[in-house]
Order: structure tokens, then C-alpha cells, then sequence
């Protein structure tokens, strides 16, 4: 009698719908990948019988297959929200040290700094140097940003400036024989300011005054005014001079070797007062940016390299996966690049639950690298990558399976009502 095929196919639509309602039911949850129930027919075989007159006994689950196709992508405005978008997967450490994978991108910071998953998992990364910003790939850490210990403040080595001195300025002595009159420029006509940092963080304003010479395309540096009402009264003398060529470009101070371009050095006085007796320190202006043409005194950059101590702020991940740290002393710099792995066979990946799976002898080790390059996708900061459940597919797989099952159904009572009518035989 054919109870057996009927048996396998309630089995099997039973199965059918345990997978339909694991898919409907995680229809919100981020990341989750959608599966698929795939049957095979099940065929009594036996010797000499390749003619292939033996019926079949029924139906068998022959995997439950996972969809890897990319969910679509919502924009959260969380900074920590990160999503894929693209090949590859987040590498997690777990709690025990073992290493799992996962598309979900909703992190969160502890209060020690890790970026961890909502089990405690710790995403792993590359370290980058804050000076260069490049990933040292090849060695993966798990991602850490102490939010209670401040950047240390950092002196000022350097000042980059770029202004045009203006090629129409007379002398600044003035003329007063001339026809008419040419009045003397006050030092101040073509000044600017920055503040830069000793080793403790203390800012201390720099002034820089240029005044035009006698000398054509040669102006003087200073870095204070005259103070003729100060006791003992005060005569500024220059630092140093900037010259021109014919064509507004920049000819001088060349700078000190090793050092190429043009950079006038200015020392620093330690502050006042200065508690601490920190020493005087010398910051290297570059001024490869200053031209001297007919047009008004204008500052187009003036930065400098120094800051005082800072706390961690926020923080935010570019599409590359570098992550960005904002401190409290408005500097921002990369910390750490977020890696992602790649593998050859991702159906053989072995899923764990929360949103995790692990690598298997089917699914290969995973090839690991930064997003963006090759076949990595790129993230997305603020966003999460939805499930890829469609729900109106998995209804409509519902009534189907639903169908099935009753099928089956009917072909047990149709068995049982033939095997009654047998029994019933006089």
C-alpha cells in the first residue's frame, strides 16, 4: 500500500512550513538571509532493475538552502549602523574566542570602546596609523576606542599658510618727499593669526606681519608690533624675509636641509606665565603657498598640526571601512579600517543563530580585505541591510505548501479506505 509516500509528503510540506514561518517570522530582522526548503524523490532501487520500472516511495528534504542576495538598505542616522552593500561579511569574535560571521551591521559601543554586536561579539578589524591613514591589513584585532582616555595633546610642528602679499604695496617707510606724499603702511596692514599648542596642550597665539622693503619683491617678517609706550619701549625686528621672482612667484627662505620647499622657522616663547617651565620650541611656517600678486592681501589656508588633549566623541565609518574618531579638540583621525571576508562557497556556511554563521569544510576559509577592493561591496555608515524575506512570496509558498499537505492528506485516507475495502472482501 502507498501509506509511505503519503507519510513523506506530510513530512516533507511539514518541514515546508517550519521554514516558510522561520522566514516570515524574521522578515524584520537585520540582516537575516531567507532559506528555501529543495525536495528530491525518494526511488526503491534494486539489482537488475535499471529499466527503471520500480515506483517511487515517496519525497525527502534534500537541503534547506540559504538565500544570500542582498537585502535592501534603510538609512537608521546611527553612526554605529553600518551596512554591506555587496559581497562579503562582517568577522565577529565571540565570547569564547571563536569566529563567526554576519551581515548584521547594528553595532554598539561598550563602556570599554569595543564595537560589539548585540551578543557581545567583538568586530574585528585592521589597526591604522593615525599619521598616514592606511590599514596595516594582514593581522586582524578586535576594534577598540576607550571612550574614557583622551588623545595626549600634541605640539606644533608646522604651519601651513597660503596668502597673496599684495604686488601693488610701496614700501612700507613711506615717501614723504614724493609728489604727492606716499604715507607709511602701519605694520599691521597685512597680518594674520593662528594659535598653536605646546607639549602640554597650552595654545599660544603666533601673529605674523609682513611689511614691503625697499627692495623690490622683499618683504620682512614679523611677529610682533612696535610698543613704543612699553617700559622698556619696544622695536619688533623681523624673523626673517619672503622674495619674489618677476612673476609673483615665491623665491625665499629656502628651506633647512633635509627639508625641501620654503619655511621660515619661528620660535615660540613658553607662556606667561609658565609654571610648569616648559622650554621655548620652534615651529617650521611653510609658506610654499604665498604668492605676491596685484590683487588685495588675502589668507586662502593657515593650519597647523598641534592640539590640545581630547575625548572621544563620535565616531563614523567611511565606505572603505576606515573608521573616523571625532574628539573633543575638534581633531578627527582614522583608528581602524573594518574588514570583511569573503568565501567560495557561501551555501556551505553553517548557520548558528543570531544572526551568525561559521565557516565548514564545504564553505571553505575566508578570503579576507577591506571594502571597495576587488570583489569586497562597500559600507554604508547610518544604514542597515534589511531581511531579504519577500513576503509575498513566502504567503503565497504558504497556501502552496498548506495544499500540499492536504494533498497528501487525502492520499492517506484514499490508502486507508482501499485497504478497508480489501479487509472487507467475503
Amino acid at each position: 500500500m502507498g501509506f509511505q509516500q503519503g507519510l513523506s509528503g506530510l513530512n516533507a510540506s511539514s518541514k515546508n512550513l517550519d521554514v516558510i514561518g522561520h522566514n516570515i517570522a524574521n522578515s524584520g530582522t537585520v540582516g537575516f538571509k531567507a532559506s528555501r526548503t529543495e525536495f528530491a524523490e525518494m526511488v526503491a532501487s534494486a539489482i537488475g532493475s535499471a529499466n527503471g520500472t520500480n515506483g517511487g516511495i515517496g519525497v525527502m528534504v534534500d537541503d534547506i538552502a540559504q538565500q544570500f542576495t542582498q537585502g535592501s538598505i534603510s538609512v537608521t542616522g546611527n553612526n554605529l549602523d553600518v551596512a554591506i552593500n555587496g559581497n562579503g561579511f562582517f568577522q565577529i569574535q565571540q565570547s569564547d574566542g571563536s569566529l563567526a560571521y554576519t551581515r548584521a551591521g547594528n553595532f554598539k559601543l561598550d563602556k570599554n570602546g569595543n564595537v560589539i554586536t548585540n551578543n557581545y561579539g567583538q568586530l574585528m578589524g585592521y589597526a591604522v596609523n593615525p599619521t598616514t591613514g592606511q590599514a596595516a591589513t594582514g593581522v586582524l584585532q578586535p576594534m577598540v576606542f576607550p571612550p574614557g582616555t583622551p588623545i595626549p595633546a600634541k605640539q606644533t610642528t608646522a604651519i601651513k599658510a597660503a596668502f597673496n602679499l599684495d604686488a601693488r604695496a610701496p614700501d612700507a617707510a613711506g615717501n614723504p618727499a614724493a609728489v604727492p606724499p606716499i604715507p607709511m603702511t602701519p605694520r599691521s596692514t597685512y597680518g594674520t593669526s593662528i594659535n598653536v599648542y605646546d607639549s602640554q596642550g597650552v595654545p599660544t597665539k603666533v601673529n605674523l606681519y609682513f611689511q614691503k622693503t625697499a627692495t623690490a619683491n622683499t618683504w620682512d617678517v614679523y611677529t610682533q608690533l612696535d610698543d613704543p609706550a612699553a617700559v622698556p619701549p619696544v622695536v619688533a625686528t623681523p624673523i626673517g624675509q619672503i622674495t619674489f621672482d618677476n612673476n609673483g612667484k615665491i623665491t625665499g627662505p629656502a628651506a633647512a636641509p633635509p627639508a625641501t620647499g620654503f619655511q621660515l622657522p619661528v620660535t615660540i616663547a613658553p607662556p606667561t606665565p609658565n609654571p610648569n617651565n616648559l622650554p621655548a620650541y620652534t615651529v617650521q611656517v611653510n609658506l610654499d603657498g604665498v604668492t605676491q600678486f596685484g590683487t588685495k592681501f588675502a589668507v586662502s589656508d593657515l593650519t597647523q598640526d598641534g592640539y590640545t588633549a581630547g575625548q572621544l566623541t563620535g565616531i563614523n565609518i567611511g565606505a572603505d571601512g576606515t573608521i573616523l574618531t571625532r574628539y573633543s579638540n575638534g581633531v578627527t583621525r582614522p583608528e581602524g579600517a573594518v574588514a570583511l571576508a569573503t568565501f567560495r562557497n557561501t551555501q556551505g556556511l553553517s548557520d548558528i543563530g543570531n544572526n551568525l554563521w561559521v565557516e565548514t569544510f564545504e564553505s571553505g576559509q575566508p578570503s579576507l580585505g577591506q571594502p571597495t577592493n576587488g570583489t569586497f561591496g562597500a559600507l554604508r555608515s547610518g544604514a542597515l541591510e534589511d531581511s531579504n524575506v519577500d513576503l509575498t512570496a513566502e504567503l503565497v509558498n504558504m497556501m502552496t505548501a498548506q495544499r500540499a499537505y492536504q494533498a497528501n492528506a487525502q492520499t492517506i485516507k484514499t490508502q486507508d479506505q482501499v485497504m478497508s475495502t480489501l479487509v472487507n472482501l467475503r
